[in-house]
């Protein structure tokens, strides 16, 4: 049986002589874990406007697969096109600290933010990715939009430089028969900015142990104890006048929606209702939130009365 790259040899005119040549397969997928994205979301946050950058550590398990497990700040900051140099002496110092501490993993790349304008490298950052490669071939570039991301979608991407013998020789920077067919599609300033040309994109999956579930899931669990803790007096007044006021809109709206579906069918009410505002759903959730705030500040004051 033929391998993998004997196939691709064929289908991509890799026979020679009729040998079957096998073609290097580097589609790799890095592998990110919880710990690690929600690390690089919020030191992406936390230096908007501005770029920052940082280290990924982890292992390279197999030939195929990048594991990304923890990440760590770099005290770098950029502009909107660029960021600085490594500051080697924090890189090494850090990495000692991080061995005393029983962390044996290695440096697999490096991270830094795009806020707001989408994942690429600029020349300043294939430069830098170039530096890393020489170190490890291997090496990952990672690109995150902070400001983009929202919830339950993350802007991200990895890539890798394109050398340029590879280029002059004619070769693909990924066997191109791979199975990887589900890499994301490169936006136009992306291809613009010498994607496919300079570099290339990279697969990003993520994986989360039992350990990293249970504390996301701890995360922004409330404790029943929350529930009771009143708030502050001034800000219930405000927000109590406010919902009246919503209540008092409310109720002409649904007055006026109840005269309005007089002297009609129900089929004639729904279709002359589609896209407008059911006042009487939120008339209910107004009343009940609002009931609920008061009556757990009353309960919490009474508790805190008797027992502080």
């Amino acid at each position: 049986m033929l391998g993998m790259g004997g196939m691709a040899g064929m289908g991509m005119g890799g026979m020679a002589g009729g040998v079957s040549k096998p073609l290097p397969d580097s589609s790799e997928t890095v592998h990110i874990s919880s710990i690690a994205l929600l690390k690089m979301l919020k030191h992406g946050r936390a230096g908007v406007p501005l770029e920052v950058m940082g280290l990924m550590l982890g292992n390279f398990t197999d030939e195929y697969t990048v594991h990304v497990c923890d990440v760590f700040a770099m005290p770098q900051l950029g502009t909107g096109v660029s960021v600085e140099a490594v500051d080697e002496v924090f890189q090494t110092s850090m990495m000692e600290m991080l061995a005393q501490t029983g962390r044996s993993e290695t440096v697999v790349g490096w991270y830094h933010s795009h806020p707001g304008f989408g994942c690429w490298l600029s020349g300043v950052d294939v430069n830098t990715a170039k530096s890393f490669e020489q170190l490890n071939e291997r090496s990952v570039a990672v690109v995150v939009d902070p400001i983009q991301s929202v919830k339950g979608k993350v802007v991200i991407d990895a890539f890798r430089t394109i050398s340029r013998q590879m280029i002059m020789m004619g070769k693909e920077p990924r066997q191109t028969t791979a199975n990887i067919t589900f890499l994301s599609k490169p936006s136009i300033q992306a291809l613009m900015r010498g994607l496919n040309r300079a570099y290339y994109s990279m697969n990003i999956d993520y994986r989360k142990t039992e350990r990293e579930e249970e504390m996301l899931s701890n995360l922004y669990k409330l404790q029943w104890g929350q529930g009771l803790k009143p708030q502050q007096y001034d800000s219930l007044a405000d927000n109590n006048a406010e919902n009246m006021g919503h209540l008092n809109r409310l109720s002409r709206e649904y007055i006026s929606w109840v005269q309005n579906q007089e002297g009609k069918t129900e089929e004639e009410f729904q279709v002359e209702s589609v896209g407008k505002i059911d006042p009487k759903r939120h008339l209910s959730d107004r009343t009940g939130q609002l009931l609920a705030d008061n009556i757990v500040q009353c309960l919490g004051t009474m508790i805190n009365t008797v027992i502080f």
